[in-house]
Parts: C-alpha cells; structure tokens; sequence
C-alpha cells in the first residue's frame, strides 16, 4: 500500500460556521484549531494545508473559567524600548473580543509559515452576523 499525501490540489476546502455564544474559549480554539488544520478529514497531511474555513459569531459572548477574566493578563510589544502593553481579559473582551479567539486559536497552530496560512482562513466577528452568506457555510456544532 501507498501513502497518500495530500496536494493542495486534491483538498475540497468547506465553510463551517460555529456559534461561540456560551463555549469556554480554550475548548472552542482547540476544535477550531483541528478543523484549520484539516485533522478531521481523512487526507489529513500535516506538511499540507489542508483544513476547512471556519466562521466564529457570538465572540463577544464567549466565557472564561475560574477567575481568568480579571487574572488572565494579554501582553504586547511595540518593539520600543519601555513598549510592552498589558490588558486584562476583561478590558481586551470590552473593547475586541475577537482579539481573545484569534490569540487562542494562534497558540495552538504551528508556529511556521504554516501556521500563519492556517490563520488566515479563520474569521471571527463580534456580533451573529457575518458577510460570508455567499460561501454558504455549514452549522457545526462542538460539544
């Protein structure tokens, strides 16, 4: 028998639209994550992209566990000397809560070029409402 690996040819890329209205944001990224990669689908290669397009709604209605909306701190850097920034997850979810989902579903791809071409087929909007009707995604539902 032969192993298959996938071209970017043979992949039949779909458009999966997921509601995030009440998930817990670490088990929402890591499904999502999967579903980027292309891990639930058969030709799965991991030197290849072969994932899906997925759709996250409802971002501002995402929770966290614990007391990680107040204690769970997201850093950044404007590459100055005395430029790192901080925000708790509470300020970042008033003011982006799509930040919160991107940042999330970013650690759990592969750090390479790879990775960052996975990302891009991830969209996430605050509210329910989203300009990709015309792709006619699909429903899924996570548990």
């Amino acid at each position: 028998m032969k192993t298959l690996s996938a071209k970017s040819t043979d992949v039949i890329r779909k458009w999966h639209i997921v509601d995030a209205d009440g998930m817990v944001v670490g088990r929402l990224a890591s499904r999502v994550a999967s579903i980027l990669r292309g891990k639930n689908k058969p030709i799965f290669t991991p030197h290849a992209d072969t994932g899906d397009f997925v759709i996250v709604v409802n971002a501002e209605k995402i929770r966290f566990t614990g007391n990680k909306l107040d204690q769970k701190v997201y850093y950044r850097h404007s590459g100055y000397p005395g430029g790192l920034k901080e925000a708790t997850a509470r300020n970042v979810m008033k003011n982006s809560p799509e930040t919160i989902i991107m940042s999330a579903v970013r650690g759990m791809l592969p750090k390479n070029s790879l990775g960052r071409q996975q990302l891009k087929k991830l969209k996430v909007y605050r509210g329910a409402e989203h300009p990709h009707k015309a792709q006619a995604p699909e429903t899924l539902i996570l548990n």
